[in-house]
């Protein structure tokens, strides 16, 4: 090969077969790719509409978009909601997060600098109700599922760029879709293009599924998923069974869901005692991170928890 690197997104596009693509918000060149022939899916089998969407001021008479968001949030956590908050900086995030907390709110911040297993953790915490407001920057990256969230609140909506375009806005509105009672404040003291394309696009879709719902006789109904225990503590059946000592099989065996499941991984020979423990460890932390690359994060985030309890009882050594 002369040419030893990744190909161009032209040369693949040349060479790739007969495409299907797949997308919530299609972007322009796949629009134009279809010759304006697609399927489009936006009924909803729950009845669920999309949320309303309502624009208020950053700053006003005597409050700002914190306040207004702080005594709304009040509101929807009263209710027995969870509220999703966007800002534009990590900073922000923080700073934001840091003074509702002095306000006397459950409130945690998430952003790229807390690792995957860490973000899997915020989220299950946020669904049981550990604590009830979420504030990120791109809260898209997640791939959110959080049925119980009733408010997303958009700081700065009117600050245009990649975290405030119409696709980004589109898909942090539909964070509220999965809740009957799910509603979007945008604060801006501007009405941008990304705006109004996003809020026209969210009110299509909501009239279209209230026209089907009314059609049809559905009553909106909120999803009902499950929440994972994807990080309870595995003390139970799921577990590592650790060799002590070198006269003892030098094994670790990790059972349950995912990766390894039910299989016996051999550990390197222990020459003292304490050895095996180590190794088992090194080998859980190995698997924790290869399952996290393989985004099989509910493994990633057992095993950290295992890691864990294991480091607790001492056998870190």
């Amino acid at each position: 090969c002369m040419d030893n690197r990744p190909l161009r997104f032209e040369e693949w596009d040349a060479m790739r077969p007969q495409t299907i693509s797949v997308s919530a918000t299609p972007g322009p060149w796949e629009m134009n790719q279809t010759g304006g022939v697609f399927v489009e899916q936006v009924i909803r089998p729950t009845g669920l509409i999309d949320p309303p969407v309502e624009i208020r001021p950053v700053t006003g008479q005597g409050f700002t978009q914190v306040d207004d968001c702080i005594a709304e949030s009040r509101t929807t956590i009263a209710a027995g909601g969870r509220v999703l908050v966007t800002t534009l900086t990590k900073k922000m995030a923080e700073d934001l997060s840091e003074y509702m907390h002095d306000q006397g709110l459950k409130v945690r911040y998430m952003h790229s600098d807390i690792d995957t297993v860490e973000r899997i953790e915020i989220i299950r915490d946020l669904r049981l109700g550990n604590f009830d407001i979420l504030i990120g920057i791109n809260l898209l990256r997640e791939g959110l599922d959080i049925p119980e969230c009733q408010l997303v609140c958009i700081l700065d909506a009117d600050k245009e760029g990649f975290l405030r375009s119409e696709t980004s806005l589109v898909q942090t509105i539909g964070r509220a879709a999965r809740n009957v009672d799910g509603r979007v404040i945008l604060y801006a003291d501007s009405i941008t293009g990304s705006m109004k394309r996003a809020i026209d696009e969210t009110d299509r879709r909501r009239a279209k599924q209230v026209a089907w719902n009314e059609a049809n006789g559905i009553t909106p109904q909120s999803i009902r998923s499950n929440i994972h225990d994807i990080l309870n503590s595995p003390y139970g059946k799921e577990g590592v069974t650790i060799g002590l000592g070198a006269d003892s099989d030098a094994t670790a065996n990790v059972k349950g869901k995912g990766r390894g499941k039910g299989k016996a991984e051999a550990l390197p020979e222990a020459g003292a005692p304490g050895h095996n423990f180590k190794a088992a460890l090194a080998d859980l932390e190995k698997r924790m991170r290869a399952a996290a690359a393989d985004l099989e994060f509910e493994e990633a985030a057992r095993l950290r928890d295992e890691i864990k309890r294991l480091e607790r009882l001492g056998l870190g050594m």
